[in-house]
């Protein structure tokens, strides 16, 4: 009876901790965390996967997007302008000195 009990419990208990925890970390504080995410929104995260599948892919896109950079394109630099209000583009020929030499 005891299990029966503490399986039946488990869940709400659990719910009633991440509320607990999550008041705590949203008190004020003297020096902010560096840390961005809070034990009780991992925590709230988890179980929620647990419960649904789906919200596991979500979280595994998530890291995914988290862990690709975002890096400017290396073309070469453009060679004028583009005035839309106008509309005209103005464009310069590259010059030869600009270009660097290739190693013979």
């Amino acid at each position: 009876m005891a299990v029966e009990t503490v399986l039946a419990l488990g869940l709400p208990g659990m719910t009633l901790l991440l509320v607990a925890v999550g008041a705590y970390e949203m008190r004020p504080k003297r020096k902010p965390s560096k840390l961005k995410a809070r034990l009780s929104s991992t925590y709230l995260d988890e179980v929620t996967a647990f419960l649904y599948g789906t919200k596991r892919n979500e979280l595994e896109h998530r890291d995914s997007v988290e862990m690709t950079l975002d890096e400017d394109a290396q073309g070469a630099p453009p060679l004028g302008t583009v005035d839309l209000d106008k509309g005209v583009v103005i464009l310069r020929p590259a010059s030869q000195d600009s270009r660097p030499e290739r190693p013979r």
